[in-house]
């Protein structure tokens, strides 16, 4: 890939980045997509395996969504049983 090429992609990807991050969302997403096909048009052979691995690549993210969930949620149910016990514990030792 030719210098201004690279230089187009990863400036448009990355302004892209910025903005979506900065809250104007649709601009972001149009920057970011033309960076991303220019890329596309310049290794199609590369996207094209990308496109034919998705369904495997999105399998596996969502196992570990599902791991982060319930880990998040193992969080969750410690943190009430402590705050339940540390206000057991404040009531016996102050009282009502």
């Amino acid at each position: 890939m030719q210098n201004w090429k690279k230089v187009v992609v990863f400036g448009a990807i990355g302004a892209g980045t910025a903005l979506m991050l900065a809250g104007r969302r649709p601009l972001g997403l149009a920057l970011a997509t033309g960076g991303v096909a220019l890329l596309a048009s310049e290794y199609p052979e590369k996207f094209q395996g990308l496109l034919e691995d998705a369904p495997e690549y999105l399998n596996k993210g969502i196992e570990i969504l599902g791991r982060l969930k319930k880990v998040g949620e193992g969080f969750l149910e410690e943190a009430e049983q402590l705050s339940t016990n540390s206000l057991r514990d404040l009531n016996a030792r102050f009282g009502d």
